[in-house]
């Protein structure tokens, strides 16, 4: 007999009744009936019940066990009676009559339990991740994580697509967040940069010959925590192909995403194919370029409505520049008086005068806006935004960015309030043609808006002759259930192209030679149009476990401080590491006291 176990916890069927079985696992719970002692053992497969009366000789060793020792007991396997038979666990139907145990490694006072469910506290969690790990949910959670990788895997290697790895140790990128340095000892005052992501490297994969590339990708960026993003590093589904369309690479993609969110999202249901949606049209009707398409509310551009209108406040703002989006409330209209109250308090906070609200009911359009409109305007603003009497209308008046990002908020509050988002369905959507170039209130001069080595739409000639601001990109991003998977492009792959949109930009060539020109020489000696995209692992296998924070799914996070708590990093060096790296620190001045 093996020297640990015979069978995993989750193996014991009926049909093994009268065998001798061993098992090896935690100590998951005790229960003491007096002259009954049982023990539900478990280990990663499940949990299977051990019993032991109190006249056996090692009675005293078991009893004397404590929670989370890990344990080998062997016996008998016996029938359950009827009326302990438990239907939720596989193993339900019988127990183990211990005969012989022993204890592998004995646990001390735990700081906190891994049977049941209760919450904890984010620091007790994160530095006992591996007690925390045990827990059931968050053990399902790291199991569907690693089915996820897997079958992402085949997808794409049966689509053809070759893995690669690429340098985590490379040059700083511009990607848009603090990199991670890593100070060079054979080259003094000189640092290698953590990849923000593989973007370069896989752009020249492509020029070296290969045609489809992917990869598990590991990530890492200095930038603050989010539910939906993990401070330090994360993991991606990087991807890259050769002589391909925009077109191709979502021919590409989407199959790949279906089939493992088919997969593994149980009750659920998967729409496909995914919706495209136009950046602009994005903006208008949702109020953002992630819109959750589980929630019916659309927006609308109401602003000409409130043209010379009679109510000043709107009318003032549109001749400025500001526009009008409605934001529909669907059978709000019997809402108390509270509900808008309580919008217009949370716009407030947000930075905004207010939320405007009609109310209609009973056949009558209400509140302060509809008394200084009249019933041609109201009757436009109902056609125009889709609402009927019993409904509510929100406005949000602003300059066009700030209106759309308000009224974004607002609709998913209220969709939320008024519970009329789709369930137990997820609903992904292509969101296209970004702009490629903004500008920058703050630096006062035109940017790159979201990807700077995409291709624009029209190549040279439209960067030659049109409007920065008016020009597209082929840049991508998927969407589901509000939440941003991934963003992709088709790349830029000419050098005479990659300069005049970094000179918009207001970068000098002999600046993008300088930071780009490993993959502009690569461009110069034959470079195939390619393009790509990145789904974020760790956000897919967040949506599939229902799991609202994205600590929830990854083994070993770091607390909201960027912290491991567990093997207390950050932490300081000895002095001696810092002279072979030719460092010296200089810590911060104290903040004066108030």
């Amino acid at each position: 007999m093996h020297s640990y176990r015979t069978h995993t916890c989750a193996e014991l069927r009926e049909t093994n009744v009268g065998e001798t079985a061993r098992l090896s696992g935690w100590v998951h719970r005790k229960r003491d009936h007096g002259n009954l002692l049982f023990i539900d053992l478990r280990d990663h497969y499940g949990i299977t019940q051990c019993v032991i009366e109190n006249d056996v000789d090692i009675f005293p060793e078991v009893e004397a066990v404590r929670a989370e020792s890990v344990i080998t007991v062997t016996g008998t396997v016996v029938a359950r009676s009827q009326e302990t038979i438990n239907p939720n666990l596989p193993t339900g139907m019988v127990e183990l009559d211990i005969k012989e145990f022993e204890l592998q490694s004995a646990a001390d006072d735990l700081p906190m339990p891994v049977f049941g469910e209760q919450e904890y506290p984010e620091e007790i969690r994160l530095r006992h991740r591996y007690l925390d790990l045990r827990r059931e949910r968050l053990h399902n959670n790291i199991v569907l994580r690693s089915q996820v990788i897997a079958e992402l895997r085949n997808s794409m290697q049966q689509q053809g697509f070759m893995e690669f790895q690429t340098p985590i140790l490379t040059a700083s990128s511009p990607e848009g967040a603090r990199d991670f340095l890593v100070p060079s000892r054979m080259h003094p005052g000189q640092f290698y940069a953590l990849p923000q992501a593989p973007q370069q490297f896989k752009q020249l994969v492509m020029m070296s010959g290969f045609d489809r590339y992917f990869q598990i990708a590991p990530c890492f960026r200095d930038e603050d925590a989010r539910a939906d993003r993990s401070p330090g590093e994360f993991y991606q589904l990087d991807i890259e192909m050769a002589y391909v369309t925009q077109d191709d690479v979502f021919d590409a993609v989407e199959p790949v995403l279906t089939n493992v969110f088919q997969k593994f999202a149980g009750d659920r249901k998967v729409v496909t194919p995914f919706e495209r949606i136009p950046f602009d049209e994005a903006m208008l009707k949702y109020g953002s370029d992630k819109p959750d398409l589980r929630n019916p509310i659309l927006l609308s551009d109401v602003t000409e409505i409130f043209r010379g209108s009679g109510f000043g406040l709107f009318a003032k703002a549109v001749e400025s520049g500001s526009v009008v989006r409605a934001i529909p409330a669907p059978g709000a209209g019997d809402r108390a008086r509270s509900f808008f109250d309580k919008m217009n308090d949370w716009a407030r906070k947000e930075g905004a005068g207010g939320l405007g609200y009609i109310i209609f009911k009973d056949g009558e359009a209400k509140g302060p806006i509809a008394k200084n409109l009249d019933d041609d305007r109201i009757q436009k603003i109902k056609d125009t935004a889709g609402v009927a009497d019993g409904d509510g209308i929100f406005f949000a008046c602003d300059k066009e960015l700030k209106a759309a990002e308000l009224a974004g908020k607002a609709r998913n509050i209220i969709g939320e309030d008024l519970d009329i988002f789709e369930k137990d369905v997820f609903k992904f959507c292509w969101v296209i043609d970004f702009p490629m170039f903004e500008y920058d209130e703050k630096e006062k001069k035109i940017d790159f808006s979201h990807n700077p080595f995409s291709m624009p739409q029209g190549g040279l000639e439209a960067l030659e002759t049109m409007d920065p601001l008016d020009i597209k990109g082929y840049q991508y991003d998927i969407v589901c259930n509000g939440i941003e998977l991934s963003s992709g492009a088709i790349r830029n792959h000419r050098p005479d192209i990659m300069v005049k949109a970094f000179e918009i930009a207001g970068y000098d060539a002999s600046v993008v030679e300088e930071r780009f020109g490993g993959m502009l020489n690569a461009f110069r000696y034959g470079a195939p149009p390619h393009g790509g995209i990145a789904p974020g692992v760790d956000r897919i296998v967040m949506l599939l476990a229902n799991e609202p924070n994205i600590r929830e799914v990854i083994l070993f996070p770091m607390n909201q401080q960027a912290q491991d708590l567990m093997m207390q990093a950050p932490a300081p060096v000895p002095a001696k590491n810092l002279r072979e790296l030719h460092i010296r620190t200089v810590m911060p001045e104290p903040k004066p006291q108030d």
